[in-house]
């Protein structure tokens, strides 16, 4: 006799940080595959990185992605490129960007390493994205260049993505005790998994890469004491193919949308999986819940990638055993 399990039901998720594919690299992912993912794990809303074919530097782009998502009645929040082609030398056109519906602007697929045109696009006051590759070295003169920003009579809007080292998670939080407004996130793989775990497939492949078990210590600080204010997937599909190669030929990124409930609940417990998944995205965005879902808490399950909605079925998390289940009837 198959147990009957409590059903919760809950604010629905916003994830902060997808890669969707779509226009460019649609044998990776689609709106539609992606949406059906993000359903899938609990999500209603998601913000979709840049880094398309073209680049989401214009209104154009912009438009398509609102079009494609618009008949499946599910809210794509596009985040806009920073500067012209990703290439970190000219701004993109904020005002016409955020009309067009940008919800945000980043560079994530290339970090910016322009500190000029850094201290121009924070100057904007729009909610920046940031993208560290060398990732404490860059934290830490983006935080310095927030304040220049201040100094200079602003009022900057940064977030860190995808937050994975120690050093990181130390600078932000001295820069909120020096009462910074300056948020950041983090990604289940960086508190499930470290270094230790990478096989020689790019299974395990993303970057910013895992860190050390220190790294992962911090990160579960950061998110307990609050120095890490939301949970992003980062999920960034590759096709199958292109995944199982050897882990030095294989592209950076993995899935998550499917995952990511669980893997946080089982670590914060549903009251900081809610601040860190639905309440603070929507905070930050500055968006309002709309939509409820449902979860049975007390119901563990096996991760079989091939049962995935998304394209990549290709994941680091195959076999483990998770508790906490969306439930979409």
């Amino acid at each position: 006799m198959k147990k009957e399990f409590k059903i919760t039901k809950i604010p629905s998720l916003i994830d902060m940080h997808v890669h969707f594919r779509d226009p460019g690299y649609t044998y990776k992912e689609t709106i539609e595959t992606g949406i059906q993912s993000a359903i899938a794990g609990g999500f209603r809303g998601v913000c979709t990185m840049p880094n398309t074919k073209p680049v989401c530097d214009n209104s154009r782009v912009i438009k398509e992605i609102l079009h494609k998502a618009k008949k499946y009645k599910f809210n794509i929040y596009p985040v806009a490129a920073v500067t012209k082609n990703l290439d970190s030398e000219e701004l993109t056109d904020f005002k016409e960007l955020k009309k067009a519906g940008a919800i945000a602007f980043s560079n994530d697929g290339l970090p910016i390493l322009n500190k000029k045109i850094f201290l121009e696009a924070l100057k904007s006051e729009e909610l920046i994205l940031s993208h560290c590759e060398n990732e404490t070295q860059e934290v830490k003169w983006q935080i310095e260049t927030y304040k220049q920003a201040i100094i200079e009579g602003f009022k900057p809007r940064l977030h860190f993505c995808h937050i994975s080292k120690k050093e990181s998670v130390d600078l932000i939080r001295e820069a909120k005790k020096n009462n910074l407004n300056i948020t950041a996130e983090t990604a289940p793989h960086y508190f499930t998994f470290t270094n230790e775990d990478i096989d020689n497939t790019g299974t395990f492949k993303m970057n910013p890469p895992l860190g050390t078990q220190a790294d992962k210590r911090a990160i579960m600080e950061g998110l307990m004491d609050g120095t890490i204010d939301v949970v992003a997937t980062d999920h960034a599909p590759h096709s199958d193919e292109e995944k199982l190669q050897p882990y030095f030929n294989s592209p950076n990124g993995i899935t998550g949308l499917e995952t990511a409930f669980s893997l946080t609940y089982m670590l914060l417990g549903l009251e900081k999986t809610l601040e860190k998944m639905a309440y603070n995205p929507r905070k930050i965005l500055k968006i309002k819940n709309k939509t409820m879902i449902k979860v049975a808490l007390d119901d563990s399950w096996i991760v079989v990638p091939k049962l995935f909605k998304t394209k990549c079925k290709i994941s680091p998390y195959k076999g483990m055993k998770l508790k906490g289940k969306v439930i979409n009837d």
